[in-house]
């Protein structure tokens, strides 16, 4: 797949400070928004990492389970990467960001296919989507660990686009209810 990408939702932890798995919020609500922005956003398919919770996914995503979910998001991020390995891009996403839209993933990912990194930032705040190029992924999925996905790789890299997006979202993680 020439210049593919794949969403990469990472869904899989329990949501422990949030009281609940928040692939599950809102009755699922988060969880469509986030493959919605991925599929409008110029995601030729789109995988939702599991773990916790198990759960149907809407009709235009697929199911990958994290057997190690417990590990942290690192686990997620290695097993979305896997489940991506054969798209030249990873728009990796996180389930609990529900105001970012398609305008921020088709940014971002238009900006990583000049330069292999990007990562979605609002008002100078780094943020998901985080986009790697192919010749990225096991680099980055070596550096991940714990609760860290990409962040270990990203760190002090200077070739990473960081693309300005709060024109759109706030970017804003819910941790907590």
């Amino acid at each position: 797949m020439s210049n593919s990408a794949v969403g990469v939702v990472l869904a899989a932890g329990a949501g422990t400070r949030y009281g609940s798995p928040k692939v599950l919020a809102h009755d699922g609500l988060w969880l469509r928004t986030a493959v919605q922005a991925l599929r409008e956003g110029g995601c030729d398919r789109v995988v939702v990492v599991l773990g916790a919770a198990d759960t149907a996914v809407p009709d235009e995503a697929t199911a990958v389970f994290a057997p190690d979910w417990e590990r942290g998001m690192s686990a997620s991020f290695t097993a979305g990467l896997s489940a991506a390995s054969d798209a030249e891009f990873a728009v990796v996403h996180v389930v609990d960001t529900p105001d970012v839209g398609p305008e921020v993933v088709r940014a971002v990912l238009d900006a990583a296919r000049e330069t292999g990194l990007a990562r979605a930032v609002f008002d100078g705040r780094p943020g998901h989507p985080v986009v790697l190029a192919r010749r990225h992924f096991d680099a980055a999925a070596t550096s991940a660990s714990g609760d860290f996905g990409a962040r270990n790789f990203l760190r002090g890299r200077d070739d990473v686009s960081a693309v300005e997006c709060s024109q759109w979202a706030t970017g804003i993680d819910h941790d907590y209810r």
